[in-house]
């Protein structure tokens, strides 16, 4: 039998996202009743399910950090485990730990605007059913499958005496010492894995088709350091976060209105780490221009000193099969390996594959558009959050999480209960994320769109987000605020 509980807010995932967002409730609506359904038995969401060799941000942690608990690790670039203790202990020191539901999965939502209210099933490991009520539904499950990782086919598999792994799943009796160990792979998690398996293995290759663009940062900022020194720590906090955030802000904008320039700086950089005479040109020069993929960040260029080092290399070919011993490249020649990995990518799966139903009518969220890059045309009270991609997540978390506070404080101060995002009047449709990785193209048919102009347009740039989510006007034309008992029209033709 189901049981049924209310709560002004239910929020959706226990993650980096889901953790913020619910101190940020605390700090800022503490008369507000809430909940966090979690589908997994830990807090940590990304960095809690990662465990494979290495596990580490791209992004500085003063800005994957939450805005109002400084990061103080002396790390910028930090470690899975680093990050995933910082989010227990966040949650713990705010007192969000106790409100979590876990191993609840959010199966289906329903909102009746007679009540002005979701009805949220949730399934427990058990199969047990759970149903739960709430005012708003603020989902904080981020857009890949946590399920599986992308596998593409791979000939010959069946045939491989080795193991092949995914590091989504990396199990935990893997022993690489002195193994022969094939990457699969050019992005985040695959320069991440070669250098921290090479430490131990007999030989790490990374195997790519193509290139990817690697910036090596320092793991430590000098200059936070510098400042901790010197300043209180909220105040140090604020202004390496401002710094770090003006740089990434920068770096996207120089590289988007000169590529040249910026491909030409990556490519001197790269230069300088790697040894004379290295093919940079067949493994290090992408054919896509600057963030059309996003950037991977290596910290002290620890790749570029393990290929130095002979402990790694690169191969730059297609994948024929596979054999008995390794793999077979388009060229002929093969790589030997006893371990595989295969650092694939992801599959795009938005809010944990739960559906969404409004006033009894199935919404598809290929057909929404999106408001402030955080609501859906035509779904009342409801927040999606979803963070940079050319920048730190919890930037844009952050920013959402501040945005559902005003929203339901306006919404009490005015008297009202309900708040739907409008489409659009125009017709133009942008896919709601600006990047050509395989990952991402893969899925965007399913995921809802954006608009061509505010508010409806996610501009990937914080200071711009910031101006107008957190100073600007709640009651402007791309939203309706209205009583219970108003049915909401098809999210389609909102």
């Amino acid at each position: 039998m189901a049981t049924t509980d209310h709560v002004d807010v239910l929020i959706v995932g226990a993650g980096l996202s889901g953790i913020g967002a619910a101190c940020q409730l605390r700090r800022r609506c503490p008369e507000k009743t809430y909940a966090v359904l979690e589908a997994r038995g830990a807090i940590g969401g990304t960095w809690d399910l990662f465990r494979y060799p290495g596990i580490r941000s791209d992004s500085d942690m003063f800005t994957l950090g939450y805005s109002f608990r400084p990061w103080t690790d002396p790390k910028a670039l930090a470690d899975g485990p680093s990050i995933r203790d910082y989010v227990q202990d966040t949650a713990r020191e705010y007192g969000v730990t106790e409100h979590i539901r876990f191993h609840h999965r959010v199966v289906r939502a329903d909102w009746d605007s007679r009540t002005a209210r979701w009805t949220v099933h949730a399934r427990r490991d058990t199969g047990e059913e759970v149903v739960l009520t709430c005012s708003f539904l603020h989902t904080c499950a981020g857009y890949y499958r946590y399920d599986r990782g992308y596998t593409p086919d791979l000939p010959g598999a069946a045939r491989f005496t080795g193991r092949i792994v995914h590091p989504q799943h990396w199990p935990a009796d893997l022993d690489h010492t002195g193994r022969r160990v094939v990457v699969i792979g050019s992005g985040a998690t695959a320069v991440t894995l070669v250098p921290a398996m090479a430490e131990r293995a007999a030989h790490v290759t990374m195997l790519q088709r193509s290139p990817t663009y690697i910036l090596a940062l320092p793991a430590r900022d000098v200059v936070a350091a510098a400042l901790r020194r010197v300043l209180p720590k909220r105040v140090g906090y604020s202004l390496i976060r401002w710094k770090n955030i003006l740089l990434l802000t920068v770096n996207f904008q120089l590289s988007r209105r000169a590529p040249n320039l910026v491909r030409r700086l990556l490519r001197l950089a790269m230069r300088r780490r790697l040894p004379a005479g290295y093919d940079l040109d067949r493994h290090f020069s992408p054919r896509y221009d600057p963030w059309d993929q996003r950037l991977c960040v290596v910290p002290d260029g620890d790749l570029f000193t393990a290929i130095t080092a002979g402990r790694a290399s690169v191969v730059t070919d297609a994948i024929d099969t596979f054999t008995e011993t390794g793999v077979r490249l388009g060229s002929g020649e093969e790589l030997a390996a006893d371990v595989v990995v295969t650092a694939t990518g992801l599959d795009l799966l938005a809010f944990g594959d739960a559906r969404l139903s409004v006033d009894g009518e199935p919404v598809d969220l290929a057909d929404t558009v999106t408001y402030k890059g955080m609501m859906l045309s035509g779904v009342p009270n409801f927040a999606m959050t979803i963070g940079y991609t050319n920048a730190s997540w919890t930037l844009r978390a952050d920013l959402v999480a501040n945005y559902v506070c005003r929203l339901l404080a306006h919404l009490d101060s005015t008297g009202q209960q309900v708040v739907t995002p409008l489409a659009p009047t125009d017709d133009e449709r942008l896919p709601l994320l600006d990047l050509t990785a395989g990952y991402v193209q893969r899925g965007l048919a399913a995921l809802p769109k954006q608009g061509g102009r505010a508010p409806w347009r996610l501009p990937q740039n914080y200071p711009r987000d910031l101006l107008l989510m957190r100073y600007g006007r709640l009651a402007d034309g791309g939203v309706r605020f209205s009583r219970a008992g108003t049915p909401e029209r098809s999210p389609a033709r909102a």
